[in-house]
């Protein structure tokens, strides 16, 4: 048995070097040793921070390399399907950021190719992983609160994305809110049966030259009869938003905002704390380590994945049933979604 996994990374942009910092320092079995990315000064940035040996230009030379048990996929949404299907074919076993695709017969070609070669798929919902969540998950597991009855996601970011970066991603629901939508089937242990969604532009009328929106709340109402609530928000003034709660039958838990500190401070005219932690790469630190740990060990140790295919596609049915819902004005039910 193998005691270290080598891992390539393909993307050097917006999440690649947050997994990079991780596979480099947080991770004892593994070891990052290719970056690929079309951009060469951002590939040859992280590898310098990172002490990354080989810089290359494209996935597919991180995916013929012999030396590469895995592949860490961080290039930008539209590749993805390709680059599973890819890896999967050379045998190298793969952890993607979400979502796999914005087209379901996308991701069911990604998660066929994957099943196909025997390799290990793990798909980047890392919040499974954070520790206030899985307290909540937790609480609702163990029958602690009782019956869930309604659940509640704030889910906000303290500012707005650049236009550019909305083209490829697939808008509000299929970008930001996808997160949430896999909270809710993980926390709730329960699948969504309707999404009734409801968007606005509220921040930046960029959004609406991009047909997107950058405030959205959802109605979810889960097969077991209990009813949700999302709501997002592309900017947030206090920094990052991040709350759950859950009410349930014999009670209810809650999951607030984490701080860089705990200090209060007390006056005479207030009693206030410093502002929590500014964006996902401070908040969710932890979570990233404790997902890449997860899939390194699934790896080395023959352990299932923690996030399944089936677990990766849901989410991105749920968020298209909610672009339907906001463009028809009407709920709509998970089967209505097809490929």
């Amino acid at each position: 048995m193998k005691n270290e996994l080598c891992f390539g990374l393909i993307g050097a942009g917006r999440i690649g070097p947050v997994h990079a910092e991780t596979l480099a320092w947080r991770v004892p079995q593994a070891r990052l040793v290719a970056i690929a990315d079309l951009k060469q000064p951002a590939a040859q940035a992280v590898a310098s921070r990172c002490n990354i040996p080989k810089i290359v230009s494209s996935g597919a030379e991180i995916i013929a390399d012999p030396a590469i048990d895995a592949v860490a996929i961080c290039s930008p949404t539209d590749t993805h399907a390709d680059l599973i299907v890819a890896a999967a074919k050379a045998g190298k076993h793969i952890f993607c950021e979400k979502p796999i695709s914005l087209s379901l017969k996308e991701i069911d070609r990604a998660l066929a190719a994957v099943e196909s070669a025997g390799v290990k798929l793990q798909v980047g919902f890392n919040r499974r992983f954070d520790s206030n969540f899985l307290r909540v998950r937790q609480a609702v597991v163990s029958g602690e609160i009782g019956t869930p009855n309604l659940f509640h996601i704030v889910s906000r970011d303290p500012f707005p994305p650049p236009l550019a970066y909305l083209r490829p991603s697939g808008g509000i629901f299929l970008d930001m809110m996808v997160h949430d939508f896999d909270m809710a089937r993980f926390l709730m242990g329960d699948e969504v049966e309707e999404v009734f969604a409801a968007g606005a532009v509220m921040v930046d009328p960029g959004f609406a030259r991009e047909n997107d929106f950058d405030t959205a709340v959802v109605l979810l109402r889960f097969r077991g009869g209990a009813l949700g609530t999302i709501d997002n928000s592309r900017k947030s003034t206090f920094g990052y938003d991040q709350r759950v709660e859950i009410l349930g039958s014999k009670g209810k838990i809650a999951s607030e905002n984490r701080y860089p500190n705990q200090v209060i401070v007390s006056g005479e005219r207030s009693v206030y704390s410093d502002l929590p932690y500014n964006f996902f790469m401070q908040r969710y630190t932890d979570s990233f380590t404790a997902e890449i740990q997860a899939f390194t060990e699934a790896v080395l140790e023959d352990k299932p994945i923690a996030v399944t295919g089936a677990d990766s596609r849901m989410p991105v049915v749920m968020a298209l049933a909610a672009g339907k819902s906001s463009d028809e004005h009407r709920p709509v039910r998970i089967s209505e979604i097809s490929a």
